[in-house]
């Protein structure tokens, strides 16, 4: 049967009434399909149970509980469901540039409304049937974060190739209508959905505010394994430093408008242009930083804040990796602690993308074999501190499978990752960090197991 417990807290109100391997049918007689079902139907405080048996037998229970409260049971599949694979063929997916012979699930691409409600996966609408679409209008499922790429029904069927990609702006219309939040995200090809189509893409998605909350406008990325795949070109400084002007500009019309720029240019397009960052203030709620729009500033502020408020360092000389996208904003934040501390003994190592190729240059990407390689007989210290981004969670793994063991072996260091902030930034530079913090705490665990 499906929906099958596979644990169930000590604390949770079906403890003695339910066991594992039994089922969960309805609730409140509302058929439990997935996990959208089962989180909304949940949250009352007075739930009847109708629950399966592993012997197919049925059973019906009362319980009460808190308001919005768990029920405290996890089950065999994260999703309650199979995911749902994405539909597309779009002619920038990261995932067709990948080498052969990486772990299967990098390989997979999920297209799945479920998945963007609960972790924010960014997805196209191109695979959701009717019912599915009233059913998220029926649930108010919010925020929904789409890659909408462009407003122009032909031009998106061309990118994503996908003859029903034009229908997904008129189902963002009916959802902005039935009061859905969303996110948006265009990846930008220059040639393709720049110009007067990301002029058209803007005023539309702006049309739907407040319903359109935030847009990320990212850069494709482009590895160098593209044999065989749609013919695209990178962002030179000069095309992407007119695609900020151009984004900026729009952005300046909205704040009037409307309060809220709405629409953001990634970190990377600012990098890659040789434009300063805009200030921390300018990206308002931050709502956009799984897109890499405002990350940098942001983690400068945390730093420059904890900075203020650090006692002395231990003194014990350190290491730390970076990208070459965001190493020159590290180095700053590394020079300006050693001009309060100068007894603070770090350096800060640039590894380039020899994996993936020179046009990556994000930390994320960095992989387990090009740091070794890089780094092998340098001094690096007692501790090497990188990104949680380049790891894969739980396993704490690189994106070519090495392990941080392995890592440590090969370059005799201890590796302390940090995830975006900038006080355990701080803390780990200080030596405060005594262990690495728990990737997952505040995330579903099990999403992670299941999904990477």
């Amino acid at each position: 049967m499906r929906n099958k417990i596979k644990s169930i807290d000590e604390w949770s109100p079906l403890n003695g009434k339910v066991s594992v391997g039994d089922s969960l049918i309805s609730i409140n007689g509302n058929t439990v399909r997935d996990v959208l079902d089962y989180k909304y139907y949940a949250y009352d405080v007075k739930l009847d149970l109708v629950m399966g048996r592993p012997d197919g037998s049925i059973y019906e229970l009362h319980i009460d509980k808190e308001e919005g409260g768990e029920l405290g049971v996890d089950f065999e599949n994260y999703l309650m469901d199979s995911a749902r694979s994405c539909a597309n063929n779009c002619i920038f997916c990261f995932i067709d540039q990948l080498p052969p012979g990486m772990r299967k699930t990098l390989y997979f691409k999920d297209d799945d409304t479920r998945l963007s409600f609960l972790m924010g996966n960014y997805i196209t609408l191109t695979n959701l049937s009717r019912r599915e679409i009233e059913r998220i209008k029926a649930l108010r499922i919010s925020p929904v974060n789409v890659s909408v790429h462009t407003t122009d029904p032909e031009l998106r069927v061309r990118m994503l190739r996908n003859p029903r990609a034009g229908e997904s702006i008129g189902v963002m219309r009916e959802f902005a209508e039935a009061g859905i939040v969303m996110n948006c995200q265009i990846v930008c090809c220059p040639g393709i959905n720049d110009g007067a189509a990301l002029d058209r893409t803007m005023r539309d998605l702006a049309g739907m505010y407040p319903q359109v909350r935030s847009v990320s406008v990212v850069p494709v990325g482009l590895t160098k394994f593209r044999e065989g795949l749609y013919p695209l070109r990178s962002f030179t400084s000069e095309s992407a430093s007119k695609l900020i002007s151009q984004v900026e500009a729009f952005a300046d019309v909205c704040l009037k408008e409307h309060g809220s720029r709405i629409i953001f240019c990634s970190d990377e397009l600012y990098i890659k242009a040789g434009r300063e960052l805009p200030p921390d203030e300018y990206y308002e709620e931050h709502i956009q930083l799984d897109n890499g729009v405002g990350m940098i500033r942001l983690l400068e502020a945390e730093f420059m804040s904890a900075l203020s408020l650090a006692d002395e360092p231990d003194g014990v000389p350190f290491s730390i990796v970076a990208g070459e996208a965001v190493a020159p904003y590290l180095k700053r934040l590394l020079e300006a602690v050693q001009a309060r501390f100068p007894e603070l003994n770090g350096r800060e190592y640039v590894v380039r993308n020899d994996f993936f190729g020179p046009e990556i240059n994000v930390t994320g990407l960095i992989t387990g074999g090009d740091m070794i390689n890089q780094l092998r007989g340098k001094e690096l210290g007692e501790r090497l501190i990188i990104s949680q981004n380049m790891l894969r969670h739980p396993e704490m793994d690189f994106l070519d499978d090495v392990t941080i063991a392995q890592a440590e072996k090969e370059l005799g260091v201890r590796i302390v990752p940090v995830r975006q902030d900038g006080f355990e930034l701080l803390d780990a530079m200080f030596g405060a960090l005594e262990e690495f913090p728990d990737p997952t705490e505040g995330e579903d665990t099990e999403y992670y197991r299941y999904n990477r």
